[in-house]
């Protein structure tokens, strides 16, 4: 009686066929890792830094530079091409004098010429004349003091009398003339409309500010008639 033969087993067939396609993928997977070590990977850019031995040949080089162009550079003015220069140098220049005609003519017309007019005959009843005044050709201790402080109640003006008020121009009031400005303006007036008395100098209204000092308000005629 022979014996039966074995059936063949499905479930074995199946695990050796697993067996054979992981056998497969791992041959494949070396595959690949050998290809990729055999592959170098891309060039980078690198960085190389500067010998520290040349930075010292180059500073050198500077350095002895400088010192030769300080040395035989001549009369070579570095400052030659600035387009301020010439403005620098205008400026350095020495101011000219200011004539006190000119700038108390300017100060009068931007100043005074709406009340006393540019003719200097002033308004029949309301702005007194200046062209032959006698307070005008008179003192000038008086008119500077007029100018620093103002002029307040009635005057008599070449027989005629006149009740107003007149502004301070001085340092402190709201014109801020300074002394400079005073005498240009008084020297103004005392030469113009046919007046021929002496300039008033900056100098002189200086020491007359100085002997005031801070008065509070504007002089009267009978303040000021000391100083006729």
């Amino acid at each position: 009686m022979s014996a039966p033969s074995t059936p063949s087993h499905p479930a074995g067939k199946a695990s050796t066929h697993q067996l054979e396609q992981a056998a497969a993928s791992d041959a494949s997977i070396t595959a690949i890792h050998q290809t990729l070590l055999r592959e170098k990977p891309e060039p980078t850019e690198g960085f190389s830094p500067i010998p520290i031995f040349l930075l010292f040949v180059f500073s050198a080089l500077i350095f002895v530079g400088g010192v030769y162009i300080a040395h035989y550079a001549g009369d070579f003015e570095p400052m030659a091409f600035d387009p301020s220069r010439g403005k620098q140098v205008a400026s350095a220049e020495p101011a000219k004098p200011v004539d006190p005609m000119v700038l108390g003519g300017r100060l009068f017309n931007q100043n005074c010429a709406a009340c006393h007019q540019v003719t200097g005959q002033g308004v029949p009843g309301s702005f007194p004349p200046l062209a032959g005044s006698e307070w005008v050709m008179g003192s000038e201790e008086r008119l500077v003091r007029i100018l620093l402080h103002g002029l307040s109640g009635p005057i008599e003006v070449e027989g005629k009398t006149y009740n107003g008020a007149m502004p301070a121009f001085g340092p402190k009031s709201g014109y801020r003339f300074n002394e400079q400005k005073i005498a240009a303006v008084l020297t103004y007036v005392r030469n113009s409309w046919g007046n021929t008395a002496p300039a008033v100098t900056p100098e002189k209204v200086k020491e007359i500010m100085a002997a005031v000092g801070d008065r509070p308000g504007p002089w009267t005629a009978a303040e000021l008639d000391p100083f006729k």
